[in-house]
């Protein structure tokens, strides 16, 4: 979901959006997908709310927040089409979003102390971690799933949360 293009000019405003999050402007980000997400709407294009509500996602101080924002991005993917996210990108498959989506869930219910629900999303993602490529990417996704395993696990273990 990283890429962005293909003459859609909600995605290239959600780019953009993206590149402040990146270069540390999470206010300016934040700003930017409030708009977005105001000329989106609850209703509109689910590739357009599912990349901007991931996002959007990683831009909120409150945990409860977070989480809120990563399961609307995980909505909007359960309604997409491959047909759809190849209009942005032709080797895009919507069964690819879903080790990222998951595990931002999953870890979102991790912060708000939900371990058990963080578990389920947890295996959730890694059943479809087979969507992954053998790249830097798929390699991050994979890393940070079993590093959130190994805290549930450690958490578990002590009885904490």
């Amino acid at each position: 979901m990283d890429e962005v293009g293909g003459g859609d000019v909600t995605m290239e405003r959600i780019g953009e959006a993206i590149a402040l999050l990146q270069s540390g402007d999470a206010a300016g980000a934040r700003r930017r997908f409030d708009e977005l997400w105001a000329a989106i709407g609850e209703d509109g294009d689910a590739f357009h709310r599912c990349v901007l509500a991931h996002y959007m996602a990683d831009v909120q101080d409150d945990p409860h927040e977070e989480l809120a924002w990563d399961l609307r991005a995980l909505e909007a993917a359960d309604s997409l089409t491959d047909a759809r996210v190849q209009q942005h990108h032709a080797t895009l498959a919507v069964r690819g979003f879903y080790p990222s989506l998951h595990l931002n869930v999953a870890a979102a219910y991790e912060k708000v102390g939900a371990p058990d629900r963080a578990r389920t999303h947890l295996a959730k993602a890694r059943a479809h971690t087979d969507a992954l490529g053998d790249d830097a990417y798929g390699e991050g996704i994979r890393g940070a799933l079993d590093r959130l395993e190994e805290r549930l696990a450690a958490e578990a273990a002590t009885g904490a949360r």
